[in-house]
């Protein structure tokens, strides 16, 4: 069963997206291609739709917005939970992005069958945050820092993260297996080669992976939090400790 993790640039344009796919079989997610650099939310469909047999899509963006100013109830409800340890979000609204990557990347996936929180049993889409999902899955006392900082302060978070993700080995919850073809993303020697964009284009790869494991999560039925609606907006975090 093939599902896809959307690290989506939805902040603004200059940035791109990256896709993580991979197949899920009982306990086991294998990480199948990645797809990065896509600019536009057309080129995110695009890449999509080229994916045969895609039963569920987890994207780090907001879907669904319908307040015109302020947070989403959704984000609110995660800063109280997660506030504390780092890891609240982005605000949200309709004043600010009026025309939402997510949004319109949410309806296509709607006209095309993929229902916000349906069953494992039914082609799924759903909005995370890896942030406070990274605190769950790994027991985090508070945020992983690898967004911001010096060129070498990325690079050392992004070198953490990766070898978290490689962890994921060896659970025995949900094990994620990476082919030697795209293990270079994770690779210290190269993070620690890489500057400007190239560095940011890694992290974008490495999110989409996390947002395909907490896909992964989801289609196994594994232990989760639902903060918000699917009406007004929601996020999902897993809440397993999956290490």
């Amino acid at each position: 069963m093939l599902i896809a993790g959307v690290d989506l640039a939805w902040m603004g344009t200059r940035n791109p997206t990256a896709i993580a796919v991979g197949s899920v079989d009982s306990r086991i997610v294998e990480l199948a291609s990645v797809f990065e650099g896509l600019h536009g939310t057309q080129s995110v469909i695009d890449a999509l739709n080229g994916v045969e047999n895609l039963h569920g899509v987890a994207i780090d963006g907001p879907l669904i917005i319908r307040n015109p100013t302020g947070q989403r109830e959704c984000e609110r409800a995660v800063g109280v939970r997660y506030g504390g340890r780092k890891a609240s979000c982005h605000t949200s609204n309709l004043e600010r992005f009026p025309a939402a990557a997510g949004v319109r990347l949410s309806e296509h996936l709607l006209d095309s069958g993929f229902r916000h929180l349906a069953p494992p049993d039914q082609r799924w889409q759903l909005e995370c945050y890896p942030h406070p999902a990274l605190i769950e899955i790994f027991g985090l006392s508070e945020r992983l820092l690898y967004k911001k900082g010096t060129v070498v302060q990325r690079r050392r978070g992004q070198v953490e993260l990766a070898n978290m993700i490689r962890s994921l080995k060896d659970s025995s919850v949900l094990s994620l297996r990476v082919p030697d073809s795209l293990l270079s993303y994770m690779s210290e020697s190269r993070i620690n080669s890489l500057g400007g964009m190239a560095l940011k284009h890694n992290e974008d790869v490495l999110d989409s992976i996390v947002c395909m494991y907490i896909g992964a999560l989801y289609q196994s039925g594994y232990n989760q939090a639902v903060f918000g609606t699917a009406l007004d907006g929601y996020i999902f975090v897993p809440t397993k400790r999956c290490t």
